[in-house]
């Protein structure tokens, strides 16, 4: 940083990439502006083929150098960078299970830190955390604030931080800017469920990970068997719900209900209202899902399909849960925890009409992952992208006649798969 003649504090930064088209750098302006700074664009090259990146380069002034630290605070996110680069500030940890007083707090995007003169990758890349520096071997990662230990060597400030901003997809397909435009009920659902049901085939066949979020409305909408073809396809990989999901799941499967109703005719069974409750002691009476589906008893269903066909699942109890099953994780820092450790290495997410569990894994996942979210409340999809999940993709529809239509386009592209095979 310097001081002008006016007495103003000035730096410069640089940004590249589709600063343009994915409007980076009239954002990294506005910043300015709105924080109550100058700027001056000192030089822009501009990428002249469709593939090109571009490069400003930007005198941002301030009228004190708090104020300048928190404009260069800001505009880091959007992957504005000092010119005059320095090492990250690390403080030892003082507290357990706190950062220090003024700790960098990260983004779900790909960051780079400053060590020893040398930039390197922040690993386990997640919103709302810290990060910790291990100077010796010069790694850093991301460390949620419950996890933090007194020494930990934390990075404060944004000195030595660098944001790498998702770009926006310069080979958009009109499909998917369809989808990737505002919320609305009003969208074709059979060409959202195209585009998804090619990137579940994309991940597939490229050896990615799909994680499926799923809530109960997929039992009590009559969809288990969708949710089930997917599996036995090999179309899912993990599953992520909570003890309501399974509950129902494992009800469906031992007495034909859910919520003690009747899932092939909608009648209300004698008693059904004590279904959810008997369905679950049976569960605890065998010690677990996997148990269950070994002894014969549990034949049927998601859970059934995951256990024989080794779909890891994990499910995050909650304090309105009944039983709850024996495999519901009831500690919310246990399950966070190994929420983070199941994400690892996910390619795409399908969240299914589940607010709190998805904007749950939406907090754990970096931008790279593509996620798509599917609820008939269009709040839940924007919760998710208000809370920093920006790279959702909003279908505001019931989840029964999506997921319908989803499995029909998976088996016309197997099928066409098939025929190509043949043909060759």
């Amino acid at each position: 940083m310097k001081n002008n003649p006016g007495d103003a504090v000035v730096e410069e930064v640089e940004v590249s990439g589709h600063i343009i088209d994915s409007l980076l750098l009239p954002k990294i302006l506005d910043s300015v502006i709105t924080r109550g700074g100058q700027f001056r664009i000192v030089e822009i090259n501009i990428g002249q083929q469709r593939n090109d990146p571009s490069y400003a380069r930007v005198e941002v002034s301030a009228g004190s150098r708090e104020q300048l630290e928190r404009i260069l605070a800001e505009i880091a996110d959007h992957g504005a960078v000092s010119i005059h680069a320095e090492d990250c500030r690390l403080i030892a940890a003082d507290v357990n299970g706190a950062f220090p007083e003024g700790f960098y707090s990260s983004t779900n995007q790909r960051t780079e830190v400053r060590v020893a003169e040398t930039w390197v990758p922040v690993d386990l890349q997640e919103m709302d955390c810290g990060i910790t520096v291990d100077v010796e071997s010069g790694t850093a990662a991301c460390v949620p604030m419950s996890d933090v230990v007194i020494g930990q060597p934390v990075i404060v400030g944004h000195v030595g931080v660098r944001v790498f901003p998702e770009q926006r997809d310069r080979g958009h397909t009109q499909t998917f800017e369809f989808m990737d435009s505002a919320v609305s009920s009003e969208k074709p659902k059979r060409l959202a469920a195209r585009q998804v049901a090619k990137w579940l085939v994309e991940a597939k066949r490229n050896g990615g990970q799909s994680l499926i979020v799923g809530g109960p409305a997929i039992v009590h909408t009559g969809s288990t068997g969708y949710i089930c073809e997917l599996i036995r396809r090999g179309y899912i990989h993990r599953l992520f719900a909570g003890n309501a999901l399974a509950t129902h799941d494992i009800e469906q499967s031992l007495y034909g209900t859910s919520l003690g109703v009747n899932i092939e005719h909608g009648e209300i069974m004698q008693a059904g209202h004590e279904h959810h409750l008997r369905a679950i002691n049976t569960i605890r009476r065998c010690g677990g899902i996997q148990p269950a589906v070994e002894r014969g008893i549990l034949t049927s269903g998601i859970m059934y399909e995951c256990v024989q066909n080794g779909v890891e699942f994990l499910l995050a109890g909650s304090i309105r849960d009944d039983g709850p099953l024996p495999d519901v994780i009831t500690d919310s820092l246990d399950a966070q925890r190994q929420m983070r450790k199941g994400v690892r290495g996910v390619t795409f997410c399908l969240m299914l009409s589940t607010m709190l569990h998805s904007v749950a894994v939406g907090n754990l996942l970096p931008a790279s992952v593509r996620v798509v979210c599917v609820d008939i409340n269009p709040s839940a999809v924007t919760k998710l992208s208000d809370r920093g999940s920006f790279q959702t993709i909003p279908v505001v529809t019931d989840v029964e006649p999506f997921l319908r239509a989803l499995v029909d386009e998976i088996a016309k592209l197997d099928l066409w798969e098939v025929q190509v095979e043949t043909q060759s």
